[in-house]
């Protein structure tokens, strides 16, 4: 069984469900396909514009701050607001595209997102987040520079419009010879209990 994760460093619900991830696959023997897209991206390829955000009426805005602090609590995870947000993450996402190791380079730079409100639009700092979390950042970042990456990071964008995807995080389970697209924080629940039931129900 395999769990596609399409996502942007920039939302903070993707961060919310990343910190869940793992422990409603692993116990399954699902893996995880970390699959970076921009999601500013998806918004224009599927909307026409940048997203909801603009046009979002004040009371909504207000809810979603205290929604996302909700579920931060109720997982025991750190959130805070950066300054400036949303800050562009292209940088930051063509550096996991470049990364052998996705999830290592996805954790920190979540981490640095949301729990430390650093800039991931630098350079400077995105090759220092990936330094301490024991990559090459210095090399991922030169690396987020060359067409390739660009390419691949587009391309991964354009196949989550494909797969159905209209926001972040959507997760695509493979399981049972056929695929079943969810999408929200608030789903991880229903992607664990996908897997349970397919592992339930495999005769092997």
């Amino acid at each position: 069984m395999r769990v596609e994760f399409y996502y942007d460093v920039v939302c903070p619900y993707a961060y919310l469900a990343h910190t869940q991830l793992e422990r409603a696959c692993t116990p399954h023997g699902a893996t995880i396909d970390y699959r970076p897209i921009l999601l500013g991206g998806l918004f224009r390829a599927v909307r026409g514009d940048d997203g909801p955000m603009p046009t979002m009426p004040e009371s909504k805005k207000r809810m979603n701050l205290r929604d996302m602090a909700r579920w931060a609590e109720h997982w025991g995870v750190p959130l805070a607001m950066p300054e400036a947000h949303p800050r562009r993450t292209v940088l930051a996402m063509r550096a996991i595209v470049a990364a052998d190791d996705k999830p290592a380079a996805t954790r920190a730079l979540y981490e640095a997102y949301w729990k430390d409100g650093l800039d991931v639009a630098s350079g400077e700092v995105v090759a220092g987040v990936l330094e301490r979390a024991g990559l090459d950042g210095e090399r991922l970042v030169r690396r987020a520079t060359e067409p390739d990456v660009k390419d691949e990071l587009l391309r991964r964008t354009d196949e989550a419009k494909l797969a159905g995807a209209f926001g972040v995080p959507t997760f695509v389970v493979h399981a049972d010879g056929a695929s079943e697209l969810y999408w929200g924080q608030d789903r991880i629940q229903f992607v664990e209990a996908h897997l349970a039931r397919a592992e339930r129900d495999d005769p092997s």
